[in-house]
């Protein structure tokens, strides 16, 4: 079954928001980092056989026609030379991983999805044998199942027809848990041509127990391309058999997401990330002047606006300023438990910042680093107010000013409430001179509700709406 981009991209960025999303990584995803495919692994072994390996189609089988011919130790060697480098991630293996999902399988014997948990923080519990299934790793985010082995044990590696063939009984629990999630979690196949013996086990079973029940899943495939082909007949020869092959992946509630090049694979993952973060949003500001505004109807509209933001399905994240943070929060909480959220950090993460550092060069360094903590969980940031009084005088707040900085640093989309004044005002006023730039591809809808964020008015609950249509429309972008 086929798809288009857009409608993959909506359908698997809600499962991952609602904790339901897998990834199944093939071979196809690690050759762009330098390591073979299966046909170059086997090359120079087919060659002994005295066989050309591009006229073969069945590699699993040629891998057992050398250990018949040979010994096992020979082709693990293969591996380790092919392999055993530490080549560096791809960004797809970066963007895979920077996503809030916590389920990974894949026929990889390479480290790379290990050294791109590691890069964002995430602890990886890694499986590769039955024993290691059995124990848990605590505090785990991640766990990555190598069904068919690991590079540092080559020699248990499955590779050959032989290995495939006992796979059912050598590796029956990891058959279970595959199986057990490809019938809870909604899987995305990339770098995979289902060519796998297991796999297609594993789903031929959940096929014939669920009928059409099963769960949907997606996979990422190039289109043929002419340029491969020798003649116009051989390729729309291949353009039938790849057309026939995606509806065939349909009996498995497969749905195939056609690409032309594989480019276009970073730019859907990035797409989805960027999807992702931009449900949480960050709110900067604080408040010993409310300007224009009387500080209780301010106020309301603050909770109103927190409330507004968990009922749009927002994520809230703030350093609780002061002035603005608590009656923010309290429309947030509010919201959250009118709502029935049984995980409140899942719709809120509020952060006050440590007060009590005496020292105040290192409490600037801490200060600055908290910020970055903060602010890089969000892919939207919004600025309200932002003053302090120093004495009788009340100045811009320096704080407001820094985490503007790192948002911008961090990438994040930038909405200032102008009409609320300080340092917020002058924000709008320097995202509006140069909105052009900032938003390229606007067609004039944002740059208006842009504009809406700036009109004074002596009711702030009106920044309520004003606010979040400029966040649905950032959040569809």
């Amino acid at each position: 079954m086929k798809m288009e981009v857009k409608h993959f991209i909506e359908q698997y960025l809600r499962e991952i928001e609602s904790g339901n999303a897998a990834i199944f990584a093939g071979a196809g995803l690690s050759v762009g980092a330098g390591y073979v495919d299966w046909k170059s692994l086997l090359r120079p072994l087919v060659k002994e056989l005295k066989l050309d390996v591009d006229d073969e189609h069945d590699l699993v089988g040629l891998a057992q026609y050398y250990v018949n011919q040979f010994n096992r130790q020979r082709v693990s060697q293969q591996l380790l030379n092919e392999m055993g480098t530490e080549n560096t991630p791809t960004d797809n293996h970066n963007l895979l991983a920077s996503l809030p999902i916590s389920t990974y399988w894949t026929t990889n014997y390479d480290k790379l999805l290990e050294k791109s948990f590691e890069t964002e923080n995430k602890v990886v519990d890694v499986k590769y044998t039955k024993e290691q299934l059995a124990n848990t790793k605590p505090k785990r985010d991640v766990v990555l199942y190598k069904m068919h082995g690991d590079i540092e044990t080559p020699n248990n590696t499955v590779l050959t027809r032989n290995e495939y063939e006992k796979y059912p009984v050598s590796h029956a629990p990891f058959v279970t848990a595959l199986s057990g999630d490809l019938v809870s979690k909604t899987f995305l196949f990339i770098g995979f041509s289902f060519t796998d013996p297991n796999l297609h086990h594993v789903l031929t079973n959940i096929r014939v127990q669920f009928e059409d029940n099963q769960r949907n899943h997606y996979c990422i495939l190039r289109r043929e391309n002419r340029k491969e082909y020798a003649n116009d007949a051989s390729f729309a020869r291949g353009e039938t058999k790849q057309q026939l092959f995606a509806e065939d992946l349909g009996r498995f509630h497969i749905n195939v997401i056609f690409i032309d090049e594989y480019q276009e694979i970073t730019e859907i993952l990035s797409d989805i990330y960027r999807l992702y973060k931009r449900k949480s949003v960050f709110v900067s500001g604080c408040a010993a002047d409310f300007g224009a505004w009387k500080q209780s109807s301010t106020e309301e509209a603050l909770h109103n606006l927190g409330k507004a933001l968990i009922d749009q399905d927002y994520k809230l994240v703030t350093g609780v300023g002061l002035g603005i943070g608590n009656v923010l929060i309290s429309g947030a909480v509010q919201s959250a438990y009118q709502k029935q959220f049984s995980h409140l950090e899942d719709k809120l993460v509020m952060r006050p910042f440590p007060q009590y550092i005496s020292d105040e060069t290192e409490r600037k360094k801490i200060w600055e680093q908290y910020r970055y903590d903060l602010i890089e969980k969000a892919g939207i940031a919004v600025f309200i107010l932002g003053n302090k009084k120093i004495g009788e005088d009340v100045i811009f707040a320096e704080g407001v000013l820094a985490e503007y900085r790192i948002a911008k640093e961090l990438g994040l989309v930038i909405v200032p409430i102008g009409c609320s004044g300080f340092v917020a005002k002058e924000i709008w006023e320097e995202i509006m001179a140069d909105f052009d730039t900032i938003f390229p591809n606007d067609d004039g809808k944002l740059k208006k509700l842009y504009e809406a964020l700036g009109y004074e008015t002596n009711n702030p609950l009106e920044l309520i709406s004003r606010t979040i249509d400029t966040l649905n429309a950032l959040a569809k972008e």
